[in-house]
């Protein structure tokens, strides 16, 4: 099990800890309400050191991203930041991922903790292009600030201006008194934020000054089950729930990363889908009657046919309601179709509705 830089401090703060692709990380502190709430109203602090990061530089750089990924990255500037995902052979996906343009002929890849073996491998092995790749994961810790507060907390420890600072953009400056730290606003939670990446030895410093800055906001440290409820709320997918090796950008909403004008890695068969139609989609649901839904319970149709499964639910914090996501058949995909989901062997009465689930 790995540690993070800051595992000792979110130990000392008496979090829980549990084990999470292969890192000893804080799932919550006081409680998923209240850290969940802490970020919708305020600003919290989550340690998110366990991502993955790949440089590829060279004047190949931008071709190797072009060929792995289903995104355009071509539409990108110096400072721009991209969500995509690797497609494998078979149709499904082998990570979702964020492309950062540092500038023309350099890039960093932030990858899931889970996949960071794997996808190096698969991008290892459609680089023919004398592209030099860097596995710098072990040497960043990465820390994300969530929430409507974030700007005001951050702005004095930085004369990077956060507050012109659009979404999926970044910039790289003294923070904190250390340099060449990148600063991005790529938020997962829906509340607004930045993302701090610095080296491991810088990590514990920056931390006590984030939240020295942050004291006159109430800054929170933020676990990893509150940081669930809130990408759930805005319908962001979780790589291993939502999609997987063998969900397709298509079937999981995700046309809108799968730029049909380039070729890449599977390509053709994913053209083909999205021009014939996929045979399930993936539905945003909210619970009409009482329950809560959870990964793995299966979606029914009026008579009690199984019609699909949910790959993320919970008891929606914001809402206060049960909320989910889930593939089922293209035919119980459309809006306010009612559905019904199995909890507890009995079928819970649920209808689709279009994402996000929070509307700020």
């Amino acid at each position: 099990m790995k540690n993070t830089a800051l595992t000792h401090i979110h130990e000392s703060l008496g979090a829980k800890m549990v084990p999470f692709a292969g890192f000893n990380m804080p799932v919550q502190y006081e409680g998923i309400n209240i850290e969940h709430e802490t970020v919708r109203n305020g600003v919290g602090v989550f340690d998110v050191s366990h991502m993955g990061e790949f440089l590829l530089k060279g004047e190949n750089a931008l071709a190797l991203i072009q060929k792995v990924t289903s995104n355009d990255a071509s539409m990108l500037f110096d400072g721009k930041v991209q969500y995509s995902c690797l497609p494998n052979n078979e149709g499904g996906i082998v990570d979702d991922l964020l492309v950062y343009r540092i500038n023309e002929k350099e890039y960093m890849l932030v990858v899931n903790a889970s996949n960071i073996e794997k996808d190096w491998n698969w991008i290892s092995m459609h680089n023919d292009l004398g592209v030099e790749m860097t596995n710098v994961s072990d040497e960043y810790s990465l820390l994300a600030v969530q929430g409507p507060d974030a700007s005001e907390a951050l702005q004095p420890l930085t004369d990077l201006d956060l507050f012109s600072m659009e979404y999926y953009t970044f910039k790289i400056g003294d923070f904190a008194g250390f340099k060449d730290v990148i600063v991005s606003a790529t938020g997962y939670t829906g509340s607004g934020g930045f993302e701090i990446y610095v080296k491991n030895k810088d990590a514990e410093a920056v931390w006590n000054a984030i939240f020295k800055s942050g004291t006159d906001f109430g800054i929170k440290p933020i676990g990893l089950a509150a940081r669930d409820t809130l990408r759930l709320e805005m319908g962001f997918c979780l790589y291993g729930n939502d999609i997987n090796d063998s969900t397709s950008p298509i079937e999981a909403g995700l046309s809108w990363i799968t730029k049909f004008t380039k070729d890449f890695v599977n390509s053709e068969a994913l053209k083909k889908q999205k021009e014939e139609g996929v045979s399930k989609k993936l539905i945003a649901f909210e619970i009409t009657g009482k329950g809560i839904p959870r990964h793995g319970y299966e979606i029914v149709n009026a008579k009690g046919k199984i019609i699909g499964e949910v790959t993320s639910g919970t008891m929606s914090p914001s809402l206060k309601k049960g909320i989910g996501m889930g593939y089922v058949t293209k035919e119980y995909a459309k809006k306010d179709t009612e559905i019904f989901i199995q909890i507890r062997n009995k079928n819970i009465p649920a209808k689709v509705v279009r994402l996000p689930f929070y509307k700020g």
